[in-house]
């Protein structure tokens, strides 16, 4: 497959092509690259010059760089720019432009990833679908989804996220999305913000990239709802709302068995889907991009069946067995919005011990502690029997806590990893949860392979 041609690229960038080539995928990493892609010699931790005749020894078709490598020919296959950045968003934009399909983009303070993957499951059978990798929803991540995207493509979803005011807009004008979609508006990345209306005005901002008439999903109950709407106006869109009110509304979600059997309105059009999770804070984030997908044009019946082959993630809420005990790795993220989810998921499970492990939430502000001390407030704390946690934050949950529920402390993830043999029970249903940076997931790993060591033991016996 071609996706660039010497020539296209240089034009795309106004850069000088060495070589006749062509690439057949866009690379940023040697350790995953592929014959045929075009590496991109970005500068992060590392400078990604440093790395130019690896790709081309692993089968690179050519490379984007702002100078050529001491240790590179110099009539090796190159694209040479001023900037590798910015010619990366340049590669993005073209790739946008000569898309015929539609777009749909996502941002949200919770779900972004598990809603986009369920988008892509959602659309199978329907065309050619093109989606952002993992969570490549930054300045860098959404250029190079666009520079990937084959130009046949007839549905794509862009993930776009932040940490800083001002970075969704342009990342959303560069995608030029048919449909945007908010998941939610919680308290996260707080110390840049300040104040949930100011995440919530930066998340409406996605709606400003939106080719007219384009169509806005947002939630419908928040308290920043009328933020967001105001937004959505302002960038002369069409509004659904969704939740368990509006035009995109949930129905009924019923357990069973360890999946969401669900029913939706959307748009007039009532909809069945199962979801393969007992999280019931995933089913608002189906409606909302079942919403999402029938506004660009898909066959919303046809999503919804599709729906049902969809799995979350290793770390983000999916449930395993595993040696007696069900675990929810929910490793990924954390914020008091996802963690009172993750908490009413653990509450709404039916067995034996319902027990919490939890890491520091990171990035709340000024208010971070009591964030933190509030937790032992939760509606479904009163179902939790015992609460594990880490780090310096959740010492504040900790105190808090009632002396019958309040578990282990340790001042990091690995300390507290190192009694995994005595956090949890045979019988127990067990969530992990916490930011990426508390590392709570070394807890999660440990649990597997003591658990695993305690299976192969009873095996043996």
């Amino acid at each position: 497959m071609s996706l660039w041609t010497a020539e296209d690229a240089a034009i795309a960038t106004g850069g000088k092509a060495q070589g006749d080539w062509t690439a057949s995928g866009v690379s940023i990493d040697t350790r995953t690259i592929q014959t045929g892609d075009m590496f991109v010699a970005l500068k992060d931790v590392r400078d990604g010059h440093d790395f130019v005749a690896q790709a081309l020894s692993k089968g690179a078709a050519a490379a984007l760089v702002s100078r050529i490598p001491d240790d590179v020919p110099a009539d090796a296959p190159l694209l040479v720019v001023p900037d590798v950045l910015s010619a990366l968003q340049d590669l993005g934009r073209a790739g946008r432009a000569r898309m015929t399909g539609r777009v749909i983009a996502i941002t949200g303070s919770v779900g972004k990833t598990s809603t986009k993957d369920m988008g892509r499951v959602a659309l199978s059978g329907q065309g050619r679908i093109h989606a952002a990798e993992a969570s490549y929803n930054n300045h860098w991540g959404v250029p190079l989804t666009l520079a990937r995207m084959p130009e046949d493509t007839d549905f794509a979803i862009i993930e776009i996220g932040m940490s800083h005011p001002g970075e969704i807009a342009p990342l959303s004008r560069m995608a030029r999305p048919h449909v945007a979609l908010i998941t939610t508006v919680a308290a996260a990345h707080l110390e840049a913000f300040g104040a949930i209306e100011g995440i919530a005005r930066e998340k409406g901002a996605i709606f400003q990239g939106l080719e007219p008439p384009g169509t806005a999903i947002l939630p419908e109950d928040l308290p920043v709802t009328p933020i967001l709407r105001d937004c959505a106006d302002a960038a002369g869109a069409i509004v659904i709302g969704f939740g368990r009110d509006g035009m995109a509304r949930l129905l009924q979600a019923k357990p069973h068995e360890g999946t969401l059997s669900c029913r939706a309105r959307i748009a007039g059009e009532t909809v069945d889907f199962v979801l393969q999770t007992s999280g019931t804070h995933f089913v608002l984030n189906a409606v909302g991009m079942l919403a999402a997908l029938s506004a660009a044009g898909a066959d919303l019946r046809r999503c919804g069946k599709s729906l049902g082959d969809w799995l979350p993630p290793r770390g983000r809420g999916a449930v395993e067995e595993l040696a007696g005990i069900r675990l929810i790795d929910d490793a990924f993220n954390a914020n008091p919005a996802s963690l009172s989810a993750g908490l009413a998921t653990l509450a709404g499970l039916d067995g034996g011990r319902r027990v919490a492990i939890l890491g520091d939430m990171l990035e709340l502000g000024e208010d971070e502690m009591s964030l933190h001390r509030a937790v032992a407030d939760d509606a479904s704390i009163a179902s939790v029997d015992l609460i594990h946690t880490a780090g310096p934050r959740m010492r504040h949950l900790h105190d808090a806590l009632p002396d019958a529920k309040r578990g282990l402390w340790a001042e990091t993830a690995s300390q507290l990893a190192k009694d995994a043999a005595t956090l949890v029970a045979p019988g127990d249903i067990v969530l992990v949860k916490g930011s990426k940076s508390s590392k709570i997931s070394v807890v999660v790993d440990a649990l597997r392979k003591t658990l695993k060591q305690e299976d192969d033991e009873c095996s043996i016996g």
